[in-house]
């Protein structure tokens, strides 16, 4: 039913919203211009040294909040990247008790995803109805972040939904890729990815339910960590889908380079964030770990080349070559592994994601609200008669013979209780064979894969590549730790598809994604690894990731400048 109301008060609270921005920029006078030589000082400097100088009151943490505020706003200039302005508040909150300066964080700048519970401000994840919802207390994120001395600037972009590699909405508009605008940075937690390329912050926070802060730093040229469910705090957000747990989300950081990720991550773990949400498990940082894995001679190395459904493209396979030589050259064992079927994990993972039948982040929709067409091509499948759904398998499986693609939409329907505790049974003889397979015949120390099967997706390019992100889906399932690596950039010399490439061969999910590789096109992209550990091995997997940047040494990925 169409509601002409509510279309209005959607175009209304949509313009209102981008006026308060437009206008909250404008009136940061101090933070336009290009920057001063202090300024490019503080931007140039790790987390930890400028935290060093707060402590020793060398540098004032409103010096290293100008510096930032001044870069994101550049930064969103370029790409549309910033939802809430905080900078305002964040000046007061640098001088009035709100943060402890003496904290392992001290007057470092956070940006946030827009769906984390700031006070004050409105926590709208690109939903027009959720627009005036701002709550008067911090969230429990904010309140670590604050304790720890970081200081919240402002808010992301991020995809109506949240369940996209892209970050568009009809409240913030599109945002892009810094690196080319005619492309996505990713999402769900694309906003942070933008901000973090294009210089305008150094930390961030994402959420990442099928890859939501792991595709972002592989399409935008950064670093995160997936962290593995009560790592890392989940409460005082605002969600798409409230109550989905069957892929649990989770909150992880994104930072410009690895050292402000290891830092960080320590950092906020030191802060002890169980005392703060009731999720979080009490696991204090291991040192002992990161040393051991900091140390050891000799590791043996699973590499992932595909998932079985969709091949990495050249530039995506290129990377990976890349590391597995480097580490090669150093006398590590590389060993190329087969796990049990990733693609039954895509299955699973797909259908517990959905088994409300799309119906919860459809019912936040306002009458003629923009959706995110890889959303909406879930939600078109999902409401398709059944007698017709049938046809359409039988027609995939057996005139175009792709049993792939009908594997998925086989099964592609709203679920009973019933029919969603037989789909955790699965994913949990799923997780118990993956970890046999690991300990007992893999006996890896942790493995690499793609990120993605390409590199950035142009705009509006989910409605091809909906389903082509079983490279991180997989390891929500596991729920294992993942970081993201930045390898290399496209090259249209070095990543073209052969000259006997036939789109026509592929599944449906690597059609979706191959309509989309153009190396010529994509020349300068950002690609990425993937660095694996298993479930709560967030220390061993930072550890690794700065082994395997040590060991590409002055190959290791150049980030881009700043403007």
């Amino acid at each position: 039913m169409v509601y002409p109301l509510d279309y209005f008060q959607h175009r209304h609270d949509c313009k209102f919203k981008q006026t308060e921005r437009a206008q909250r920029i404008q009136d940061l006078t101090s933070y336009h211009g290009s920057f001063t030589s202090s300024e490019r000082n503080v931007l140039s400097k790790p987390i930890e040294e400028l935290v060093q100088d707060v402590h020793k009151q060398v540098l004032q943490p409103i010096d290293i909040l100008r510096a930032y505020g001044k870069a994101a706003l550049k930064a969103h200039t370029k790409a549309n990247c910033l939802t809430e302005i905080m900078i305002s508040s964040a000046e007061k909150w640098t001088t009035d008790g709100s943060i402890n300066m003496k904290g392992p964080l001290a007057g470092i700048p956070i940006s946030l995803k827009d769906s984390i519970v700031v006070g004050g401000y409105d926590t709208s994840v690109g939903y027009s109805k959720n627009v005036g919802n701002k709550g008067e207390k911090d969230g429990a994120m904010v309140r670590i972040l604050k304790d720890a001395g970081a200081v919240p600037y402002v808010k992301t972009n991020l995809p109506i939904t949240l369940l996209s590699f892209e970050s568009t909405n009809d409240l913030w508009g599109r945002c892009t890729n810094p690196h080319n605008n005619k492309y996505s940075p990713g999402g769900s937690t694309g906003g942070e990815a933008a901000l973090l390329a294009a210089g305008g912050g150094r930390i961030g926070i994402g959420s990442d339910v099928a890859g939501s802060v792991r595709a972002p730093a592989h399409f935008s040229g950064i670093y995160s960590l997936r962290c593995s469910t009560g790592r890392w705090p989940k409460n005082g957000m605002v969600t798409s889908m409230p109550g989905q747990e069957g892929i649990p989300s989770v909150f992880s950081p994104m930072t410009r380079t690895l050292e402000d990720l290891s830092y960080f991550t320590k950092s906020m773990i030191g802060m002890k964030p169980w005392k703060y949400d009731h999720s979080v498990h009490p696991i204090p940082w291991r040192d002992d770990v990161s040393k051991e894995f900091q140390e050891k001679k000799k590791f043996r190395i699973g590499v992932l080349r595909t998932d079985g459904v969709v091949d990495p493209s050249p530039a995506c396979a290129r990377a990976v070559d890349e590391v597995v030589a480097a580490l090669r050259k150093e006398g590590h064992e590389i060993i190329d592994v087969n796990p049990p079927s990733p693609y039954e994990a895509l299955v699973i993972a797909s259908q517990l994601l959905n088994a409300d039948g799309c119906k919860t982040f459809k019912s936040f929709f306002r009458t003629g609200e923009w959706e995110d067409s890889g959303a909406r091509q879930m939600s078109f499948l999902m409401g398709l008669p059944s007698p017709f759904k049938y046809v359409y398998y039988l027609w995939v499986k057996y005139v175009r013979r792709d049993d792939i693609w009908a594997g998925l939409i086989r099964n592609w329907s709203e679920k009973s209780a019933y029919e969603q505790w037989k789909l955790v049974t699965k994913r949990e003889a799923y997780k118990a064979k993956f970890h046999d397979w690991w300990e007992q015949e893999a006996k890896i120390d942790f493995m690499i894969t793609p990120p993605n099967a390409t590199p950035a997706v142009p705009h509006d390019g989910m409605k091809e590549a909906v389903s082509s992100c079983g490279y991180t889906f997989l390891f929500n399932l596991l729920d294992y730790t993942c970081g993201i690596l930045p390898i290399t950039h496209v090259d249209k010399a070095l990543d073209q598809l052969p000259s006997d490439f036939s789109i026509k061969k592929l599944n449906g999910v690597a059609q979706g994604a191959y309509k989309l590789y153009d190396a010529t096109a994509m020349h300068g992209l950002p690609v990425a690894v993937q660095i694996v550990g298993q479930r709560l091995e967030e220390e061993k997997v930072l550890a690794v990731m700065q082994r395997v940047e040590d060991a590409l040494g002055d190959e290791k990925y150049r980030l881009m400048d700043i403007d």
